[in-house]
């Protein structure tokens, strides 16, 4: 059985209504960091019997059985992704509010240096940084 994260709700013992099956498919297509409201318009465009109570409810569930990761971007709005998804960090354009992904093994292994220079082993970390793009001459 793939890796989805209907299935991991179910591995979970989570109840998998329909409603909610169709928020975890949504989730699982989302390349973005979708907020609720955005989750919900997604969603009720698959079916519109879904609230934006059950969205919320949904995304709660699913966030405290560690089937989602919330992010906080400095904007106001909880945002969320897939909790297994590859390892990667944030860029936070703070015009636009667009989040670049990105993974660089140089930060990776300086990050692992320092904590073992604490006397410490890594056991995860998130980064995230804020910037506005550079202005072309």
């Amino acid at each position: 059985m793939p890796d989805t994260i209907i299935s991991r709700c179910e591995a979970k013992g989570l109840r998998m209504t329909d409603q909610r099956r169709v928020i975890a498919r949504v989730l699982q297509d989302s390349d973005d960091h979708p907020d609720v409201e955005e989750l919900y318009t997604r969603a009720s465009a698959v079916d519109p019997r879904i609230s934006l109570a059950t969205v919320y409810r949904t995304v709660k569930l699913f966030e405290e059985s560690g089937i989602l990761e919330k992010h906080e971007f400095g904007d106001g709005r909880a945002r969320y992704e897939d909790a297994e998804r590859d390892h990667h960090d944030h860029l936070i354009d703070l015009n636009s509010g667009a989040v670049i992904e990105f993974c660089d093994p140089e930060i990776e292994a300086l990050q692992e240096k320092i904590a073992e220079k604490l006397g410490y082993r890594l056991k995860g970390h998130r980064l995230e940084l804020y910037g506005v793009p550079l202005k072309k001459r």
